[in-house]
């Protein structure tokens, strides 16, 4: 018998875009031997929506421009129902729609930051990925260097700021600790959305001014010079990882643009890396992942620089667009997309 697997998309995110390609991704290497999709789309102001049409419409982003391929709905916190309430806006009734199992193809924001999770958490349906807990502390680059770095691994060194500080003060301590040029970024933002490599005084300004407008906290990082390593880890209890890969950026960083617009990074996968080298990279992605307390899935990334391999950040809920990593990094041990859908999703419902 198959079972009901709602695919979450879009969300109040500067990744939204990058939802939508993912989820329409998914949906389409969905094994439809087993499963059945809803598509549960949420616009940019936070509206619930079941969407009837194509992945072509959320792959462009048209999806919720058709009134008629449109059901308001919400996932109920109540337990009892266990799935989506579908409402019937003409005269006000609703019907439950049962469902099994959740992947929340959210990114960024009110995505894998702990708060849709904690909904999920109170809806009792299994979902794919992180907890509530670790998807926060994960989100947080801060904390999750805090946390890495008291578990004996290391990290690139930072400082952190919250807004309202005083910038000029800011400024100083970077400069005194880290000359230039330093990376700013918000401390709760994925796909490198608000990033600023700052080559000197008024470009460190304009970048807290920037990372501020997208986080409340902020981070400034020394300019690490180093190779930008990526593995893909997968698993509950049991968890373990891919390949290593490597993003060649083709331009200053990799910032959104060259992740998601201009296409003009090299994804290596697997990386050229001697093999005790990728061992201790895929060593330390594990204890990452075991350290922050996740599930289900993550990518790890890492500068790799003359000293030795430095984490960067964790995303718990990686892209699955055409030219992400994680898929990638998957298909290079064997598990196709196809099949990593239905691990992770089996992962959900604690089948490891």
């Amino acid at each position: 018998m198959k079972k009901t697997v709602a695919i979450i998309f879009g969300g109040e995110s500067s990744e939204y875009e990058v939802s939508c390609v993912s989820a329409a991704n998914v949906a389409e290497n969905l094994d439809k031997n087993l499963y059945d999709a809803i598509l549960v789309g949420i616009t940019k102001d936070g509206k619930w929506w079941i969407f009837h049409g194509t992945t072509d419409e959320m792959r462009n982003h048209v999806w919720n421009q058709h009134r008629e391929l449109l059901s308001p709905a919400v996932l109920s916190p109540c337990k009892a129902h266990h799935g989506l309430i579908e409402f019937n806006g003409e005269d006000g009734t609703f019907k439950i729609i049962p469902v099994d199992v959740i992947f929340p193809v959210l990114h960024g924001k009110n995505g894998e930051d702990g708060t849709m999770q904690g909904l999920l958490e109170l809806s009792g349906v299994p979902y794919v990925g992180c907890n509530t807990c670790s998807s926060a502390v994960s989100m947080d680059k801060a904390i999750t260097k805090t946390v890495c770095a008291s578990a004996n691994i290391p990290v690139v060194p930072f400082i952190t700021a919250t807004i309202g500080c005083d910038k000029d003060a800011l400024i100083a301590e970077s400069e005194a600790k880290y000359g230039y040029p330093v990376f700013v970024k918000p401390a709760n933002a994925g796909s490198s959305v608000g990033i600023t490599k700052a080559k000197n005084q008024e470009e460190l300004r304009s970048g807290i001014e920037l990372a501020f407008a997208n986080d409340a906290k902020l981070l400034i990082e020394p300019n690490t010079i180093g190779r930008e390593i990526e593995v893909a880890v997968c698993g509950n209890q049991k968890p373990f990882a891919s390949v290593c890969g490597e993003i060649v950026p083709n331009s200053d960083f990799y910032d959104f643009e060259t992740k998601y617009i201009s296409d003009a990074a090299d994804c290596l996968a697997p990386a050229p890396l001697d093999e005790k080298t990728a061992e201790l990279i895929r060593n330390l992605a594990v204890k990452v992942y075991t350290a922050l307390g996740c599930s289900g899935l993550s990518r790890v990334d890492f500068f790799l620089t003359e000293n030795g391999p430095m984490l960067n950040e964790i995303n718990t809920i990686p892209g699955f667009t055409p030219i992400s990593m994680y898929p990638k990094l998957m298909d290079c041990i064997g598990i196709g997309y196809s099949e990593l859908i239905t691990k992770l999703l089996c992962l959900a419902e604690g089948i490891e």
